[in-house]
């Protein structure tokens, strides 16, 4: 049959007043040895507890080299490269023409042929486009006709002139016989002096309409558009069958430019540096340049000015940078980081 519980609980219980069993260990040597467990145990604790707090661990540090066995290695820093001189001041810029124009006409016109495309190289004085010139002709062929009709008419002069002349002598010499009046050698003088004044009349207006006819053939040469200096186009703004006009002229319907031109040869590096670090930078200062486009490309440079004087608002002064070997594949507007060097 089952024990109750309460059966089960009385045997658990310990009868004091039974005889101790002799297991061969004395009471107090069992205190001890349970103290002392119970303190490593408490110990260990503590230190696992501590451990956990800080988060660290304790890494036994691996053993030196013997130097007898591996020599000792210095880590130096590599020898300067003597062709890179130190950079002192880095900046940023772009790529700008000193000479680009948008070439336009002087007069207003009808664009009758554009004779450049976009990257093409011209010359100066060549030829780039061209407009209606018939009215401008004509009114060229109308001052020389002008000028025709005015030698005639000075010419006219010269002969009456002459033959002025040739009736005051003869008055003269009949005077002296008695054969002609003083009244009449007085018309005579008159008539040739009236003569003469007329024909410096007859030839100022010739030169006045020498004048025109050059004027003319001037208005007639703007009709024909011509590059101001050699470079390569790299805007084509107008087509055959538009008005271009002067840039004063110019409406809505207008054109004011042909083309733009730059001359690759001007083009140079324009960097803002800032005010407080520009007395690093000086004329004829070595610089190097790379292009946003070919970071790895060095590019050699020298700074041709400091503009003399300061922006305001971002507190930078400029500085110009001259190119020192030209390349196609540096063009206008192009980013470029620069590096100035220190001088030797």
């Amino acid at each position: 049959m089952a024990k109750t519980t309460s059966e089960l609980l009385d045997q658990l219980k310990i009868d004091r007043d039974a005889p101790a069993e002799h297991s061969g260990v004395k009471p107090r040597t069992a205190l001890a040895i349970g103290v002392g467990f119970a303190l490593t145990g408490l110990l260990a604790g503590l230190l696992f507890a501590g451990d956990g707090a800080t988060g660290t661990q304790t890494v036994t540090p691996p053993a030196e080299p013997s130097s007898a066995a591996s020599p000792a290695r210095l880590d130096l820093p590599p020898p300067a490269d003597s062709a890179s001189p130190e950079a002192i001041l880095n900046a940023s810029g772009y790529i700008t023409a000193r000479r680009m124009a948008t070439v336009s006409a002087e007069v207003m016109g009808l664009i009758t042929s554009v004779e450049v495309e976009e990257g093409m190289r011209v010359e100066q004085g060549q030829v780039l486009a061209t407009l209606d010139a018939a009215v401008a002709a004509v009114n060229r062929d109308f001052a020389r006709a002008q000028v025709k009709v005015l030698e005639a008419r000075a010419a006219g002069i010269e002969a009456n002139l002459a033959e002025g002349r040739r009736q005051l002598v003869r008055y003269a010499g009949l005077i002296d016989r008695n054969y002609s009046s003083h009244a009449e050698l007085s018309q005579a003088e008159a008539n040739v002096a009236s003569l003469q004044a007329s024909l410096v009349s007859a030839q100022a207006d010739i030169e006045v309409a020498q004048l025109e006819v050059r004027r003319q053939q001037e208005r007639l040469n703007d009709h024909t558009i011509r590059a101001p200096f050699a470079g390569v186009v790299t805007q084509k703004n107008a087509q055959p069958g538009e008005i271009v006009a002067p840039s004063s002229a110019g409406g809505g319907h207008t054109r004011t430019g042909i083309c733009t031109i730059v001359d690759m040869e001007s083009l140079e590096i324009e960097v803002d540096v800032n005010e407080a670090f520009i007395g690093r930078v000086e004329a004829g200062q070595k610089v190097r340049a790379n292009l946003d486009a070919y970071p790895d490309w060095d590019i050699p440079a020298t700074v041709i000015a400091i503009i003399p004087t300061a922006d305001r608002a971002k507190a930078t002064v400029q500085v110009r940078i001259g190119i020192d070997s030209k390349d196609s594949r540096i063009l206008p507007d192009m980013g470029v980081k620069v590096a100035f060097l220190r001088n030797e």
